[in-house]
């Protein structure tokens, strides 16, 4: 049996403050045997709710894991939760700021380091009017191919129907279901080699990642996906 990556004091905090608020939801998983058990990987979810981030860290912790968030610099500035989760290992993203490059060389170095980076590529809750993945920044490609680790798509699906963030509406009755699926690494060696990766590259690589985590939360709701992805700030122009 794999033995459980050690944690701190940060971490156990926010496990005892988060591990309650996951019985909000029924629990359904699939696929959790590709996570690695030591070493470093990136983990690529959608986001469709407020509540991700703290069902997908107890996710990667009851896989006896310890999840390394990346989340906006302006949580870090909240007074006691900025504390925590800048204690529990949080990469803090300075997105359009002169220190945005800071965040790429945080999370490279807890990767060398064997750690597990979580990542939400929207950069936000999906705006896309049916809950599907929407365009997404290449932030996520320029740290896989910054980093030799596995790059792992994981779609989860229901966190939406307990609180969702543009209706404010919260339904923890009856419990819903949320299903967390973990895919198969995506395959990224075609891309390797080119120090700085190009533009064009980025911009396959993300999609190429992002479809896969699409396919993923296809099968859990069983329907077929949209083809391509929302584009918020086209729908903002119109």
């Amino acid at each position: 049996m794999a033995r459980r990556e050690k944690d701190g004091i940060w971490v156990k905090i926010c496990a005892a403050v988060f591990y309650p608020l996951t019985w909000l939801g029924k629990r359904v998983t699939r696929g959790t045997e590709r996570i690695p058990r030591q070493g470093g990987a990136i983990l690529v979810f959608n986001h469709v709710s407020h509540l991700d981030p703290v069902i997908d860290a107890v996710f990667v912790h009851r896989n006896k894991r310890v999840p390394r968030f990346l989340a906006k610099d302006s949580l870090f500035r909240i007074p006691v939760a900025g504390k925590i989760i800048a204690g529990a290992g949080t990469i803090p993203v300075y997105r359009g700021t002169a220190n945005a490059a800071e965040s790429l060389r945080d999370a490279t170095k807890a990767l060398s380091e064997g750690k597990i980076v979580c990542i939400y590529p929207e950069g936000t809750i999906s705006k896309d009017p049916d809950g599907w993945p929407m365009r997404s920044f290449p932030g996520v490609a320029r740290l896989a191919l910054t980093s030799d680790v596995p790059v792992l798509p994981i779609a989860r699906w229901g966190t939406n129907h307990i609180y969702n963030g543009y209706t404010k509406k919260f339904s923890p009755f009856p419990r819903k279901t949320v299903t967390t699926y973990v895919g198969e690494p995506v395959d990224l060696s075609q891309f390797r080699g080119e120090d700085p990766p190009t533009n064009t590259a980025l911009v396959r690589v993300t999609e190429l990642i992002m479809n896969d985590v699409k396919k993923l939360l296809a099968e859990i709701r069983g329907e077929e996906a949209p083809a391509g992805y929302f584009n918020p700030k086209k729908k903002a122009e119109s």
